[in-house]
């Protein structure tokens, strides 16, 4: 199957699950996870009109950059170190796994100093599982409280990663859970502007985190194949 049709089988994908659930199309963005991909891959998805690009380890992501020249909006879509913080920022326009503030000092910092505004998710660990990174559900409203001290991270919204399940329905109730969690911390208006976000949903469980209010879905081999790391 090639790219454009691995694309449009997707498309229909997600249509279907905004039919079944309510909600619009034009909500849903993609991000295609290249990690595994070439350059040449990722330009051609560049290319197909699909601009949100997901890479989860620095040293792979910022060559495919530097090649591409910066095409499209870069999402750090895996855990990130603090000493990594300096090799993603002023590259990658959103992170998806602020958790812990330490990391949004190093990310304020390295803004500020770049003069650019980071778009942030907050991930949070939904299932409770311990291989999983990300805050517990009922330590995300301190840490908003604290995040709104930093002037050059604008969190967004949330994310979370579902368990790996070979029947993607056991994924609905982490799904339902984050969306849940973001409409109380707004409507106690913990953070100066709405959370309108939800990063959630990969190519095993995507139509159920799109039934369930994602707002991003991040799709990898679905999407784009898998070949080897460059």
């Amino acid at each position: 199957m090639s790219l454009q049709d691995r694309i449009q089988h997707v498309e229909e994908r997600i249509q279907a699950a905004c039919d079944r659930s309510g909600h619009n199309r034009n909500d849903v963005n993609i991000v295609a996870v290249t990690k595994y991909v070439s350059v040449e891959m990722t330009q051609t998805v560049l290319d197909q009109g699909i601009l949100h690009i997901g890479e989860n380890r620095p040293q792979n992501a910022i060559p495919k950059w530097e090649a591409l020249q910066g095409r499209g909006a870069w999402h750090f879509i895996g855990h990130l170190q603090s000493r990594k913080v300096k090799d993603v920022v002023g590259k990658f326009k959103y992170i998806h796994s602020l958790d812990r503030i330490s990391l949004a000092e190093e990310v304020d910092k390295r803004a500020a100093a770049s003069g650019v505004e980071v778009l942030a998710f907050v991930q949070v660990n939904v299932s409770g599982e311990s291989t999983k990174q990300g805050l517990e559900p009922s330590e995300v409203e301190a840490f908003l409280q604290e995040m709104e001290r930093y002037t050059h991270i604008k969190v967004i919204g949330l994310m979370t990663m579902a368990p790996i399940e070979e029947d993607p329905e056991l994924t609905r109730p982490v799904f339902r859970r984050l969306r849940e969690l973001r409409d109380e911390l707004n409507a106690k208006m913990v953070t100066r502007e709405p959370l309108t976000e939800l990063s959630m949903g990969m190519s095993g469980d995507f139509e159920i985190a799109i039934e369930e209010g994602a707002t991003w879905v991040r799709l990898g081999t679905i999407l784009v194949g898998k070949g080897e790391e460059d």
